[in-house]
């Protein structure tokens, strides 16, 4: 277990360094000279020598880049250039906040709602049902959200807007079950694919003729048999979550990372977009650790006898 955890923190740091080489090119190198992006094309020449002095544009690129990764790895991540007194680190942490919220309460509801559903659909053999989850997993969020949203908060008003900042639990909740719909599809989809091979096994005969009910053989015996599988698909899951999380929080201005990267770009603030997608990245492959050591536990404890 040491080993493992040492090898995924290892693969999780080297994710993060190649993380932040794409960042560091695509806003230092790509661009070309960004500081008439950042000022404006209309900014002074003294105004842009002193913003290449306080980016260190002014240093050879390997400087550059190795005062960038130095930076990333030490949490150095510097100050706003819109307001230089807010701290680029302490702003994504207050915005990771809800997103994180937001995405861990969506696999929550996604999980539970996808069991439930891989377990009727294995039941039934409802081909139906099975058509649905197809529709539904295939459906892009950004097709089917704003539909929904219209519906539900506009028309029918059951529910709140997802972005009113007055909404609370009750549009988190709203918000997190929009990003549940395709997780719960996806993993039903796959759960239902590991279970049918089980279905002539001997444990599950063995199961029946003791009496028990078809949602008992497939909720409480087959489903264990497949739970380590089940926890990477959901770990997976979460860190394609939290990417449609920051697309939901940009889609409906809610607070987090998404609008955070938002209102960076528009401001041109350069630190504090580097500083989100930074974040984004840390909380993407933290998920990813803690999912794969979760699935490595849950393996080794379904093969103990």
């Amino acid at each position: 277990m040491v080993r493992l955890l040492l090898r995924r923190l290892l693969g999780a740091l080297a994710t993060l360094l190649l993380l932040a080489s794409l960042v560091f090119v695509a806003t230092r190198v790509l661009p070309g000279d960004i500081t008439p992006i950042v000022l404006g094309e209309e900014a002074s020449a003294s105004d842009r020598e002193r913003l290449r002095a306080r980016l260190h544009l002014d240093e050879p690129r390997m400087v550059q880049y190795a005062r960038f990764t130095r930076d990333v790895v030490s949490l150095e991540w510097g100050a706003s250039l819109r307001r230089p007194r807010e701290s680029c680190l302490a702003r994504v942490r207050e915005a990771a906040k809800p997103t994180a919220a937001l995405a861990f309460t969506a696999v929550a509801f996604g999980a539970v709602a996808g069991l439930v559903l891989a377990v009727l659909t294995t039941v039934r053999r409802s081909s139906t049902l099975r058509r649905l989850l197809d529709l539904v997993a295939a459906t892009p969020l950004l097709a089917f959200a704003p539909v929904v949203t219209w519906l539900l908060a506009w028309k029918l008003r059951l529910v709140p807007l997802p972005g009113d900042p007055e909404a609370g639990l009750a549009g988190l909740l709203f918000a997190a079950g929009l990003l549940a719909l395709p997780l719960a599809a996806h993993l039903a989809r796959l759960t239902v694919a590991l279970l049918e091979p089980l279905r002539e096994g001997n444990s599950l005969r063995l199961v029946r003729a003791k009496g028990a009910s078809e949602l008992r053989v497939w909720a409480a015996h087959a489903l264990p048999q497949v739970a380590s599988t089940v926890v990477v698909i959901v770990g997976a899951q979460l860190g394609a979550l939290l990417g449609g999380a920051v697309v939901l929080e940009r889609l409906f201005e809610r607070p987090g990372l998404g609008l955070l990267a938002l209102e960076a770009w528009q401001a041109r603030d350069l630190p504090m977009l580097e500083a989100a997608v930074l974040g984004s990245g840390v909380l993407f492959v933290a998920t990813q650790v803690v999912a794969g050591l979760v699935a490595s536990v849950v393996d080794v404890r379904s093969q103990e006898p």
